[in-house]
């Protein structure tokens, strides 16, 4: 018996890889095209309801917190109902909701607070926020399962 030929044995074909530029470009275009499209709402929620200057940032606070409840809505029916195309997750959720959910701001909100002589505002605000916003996360994810669950026959 004689040991097999290694020589004639081949390694699998190999599939040429795209550069990773070519798959990522339609995901960030479509995160910067929703981001812009989330930011404008939440820049014309803002000037709807400004802030009056040492006020409490109302706008700031439903801003993330409607933002939240869409985003467990939104996850609920692309995992659990609807197959969607490969960028809709990037656009809506990371695009339009990431623009206009404003963390950021809601830590300048804070330290202008505490600035101003509220600190007792500011650490409110920043548990109130939290709380409330994972709150409209879970709740909205909920309510949609319990929705979906009932419509179905």
């Amino acid at each position: 018996m004689t040991a097999p030929d290694t020589e004639n044995l081949s390694a699998p074909a190999r599939i040429p890889r795209q550069p990773a530029w070519r798959t990522q470009a339609p995901v960030v275009a479509v995160v910067a095209l929703g981001g812009a499209i989330g930011a404008t709402a939440r820049y014309a929620f803002a000037l709807w309801w400004p802030t009056p200057q040492g006020g409490f940032p109302w706008a700031t606070l439903w801003t993330n917190v409607v933002g939240c409840a869409v985003i467990g809505v939104f996850m609920v029916v692309i995992t659990d109902v609807w197959a969607a195309h490969r960028l809709v997750r990037p656009f809506f959720g990371t695009g339009v909701l990431g623009g206009f959910t404003t963390f950021s701001t809601y830590a300048v909100d804070i330290q202008h607070l505490a600035d101003n002589g509220h600190p007792r505002t500011a650490l409110a605000y920043l548990a109130g926020t939290l709380i409330a916003a994972l709150a409209a996360v879970w709740l909205a994810a909920a309510a949609t399962r319990r929705v979906l669950k009932w419509r179905q026959p």
